[in-house]
């Protein structure tokens, strides 16, 4: 499926003073671009849940009201997606990811997301721990809509932005890497923007 692409606007060159925060080939856009490998899903909160799970089993899991009695952090950071657009400074709230895998508990390398409309993406659990990624729920002051993924998304903006899924329900633990949705089409694995890790090969 291809992305549907719309909000490319105000497209420009970082000035010198931002010039640090822009990985390279990236250019800074000041609306919100949306890109959807479908349909939006709208799941009503009373039905939804968020789980982390492992050989099939689910270890630990949190309906909405309880998802949003865990702790939470506040989030202001830039965020950089493999279709060459940056967003600096955007502002979220959600509950860290440290928060979720240590109550369910893990001894695991690699976690795999999973989402409402089939989407996944693989990611090492050094990457989604130690303060570096959060179930978002909120952006810029209100709750996320659902074309940038809410009611929950997840944020790891160290990696290119197609790591920071969409609709997010759930964690997979795994003992081994596998490729999630974009990744089987060729993405990068990993996703370093600052590496210019965008395809396979890069």
């Amino acid at each position: 499926m291809s992305p549907v692409t719309r909000g490319f606007q105000h497209l420009r060159r970082a000035p010198a003073a931002e010039a640090g925060r822009v990985p390279p080939g990236q250019h800074v856009v000041g609306d919100f671009p949306v890109l959807s490998a479908g349909p939006t899903p709208h799941t009503p909160l009373e039905d939804w849940t968020f789980s982390v799970t492992q050989d099939g089993q689910t270890t630990e899991s949190w309906t909405w009201a309880e998802f949003q009695a865990l702790p939470t952090e506040t989030i202001t950071a830039d965020i950089h997606c493999v279709t060459r657009w940056s967003k600096l400074g955007t502002q979220w709230r959600g509950v860290p990811v440290d928060v979720l895998l240590e109550a369910a508990g893990y001894d695991v390398p690699y976690v795999l997301a999973f989402c409402d409309g089939g989407y996944t993406t693989n990611l090492p659990v050094e990457d989604v721990t130690g303060g570096k990624a959060w179930v978002a729920f909120d952006y810029d002051g209100g709750p996320l809509p659902p074309e940038h993924g809410g009611p929950a998304r997840l944020l790891v903006p160290h990696l290119y932005f197609w790591k920071s899924a969409k609709w997010v329900r759930g964690l997979e633990l795994r003992d081994h890497d596998a490729p999630g949705f974009w990744e089987t089409y060729g993405y990068h694995m990993y996703g370093d923007p600052w590496k210019e890790e965008r395809y396979a090969g890069d």
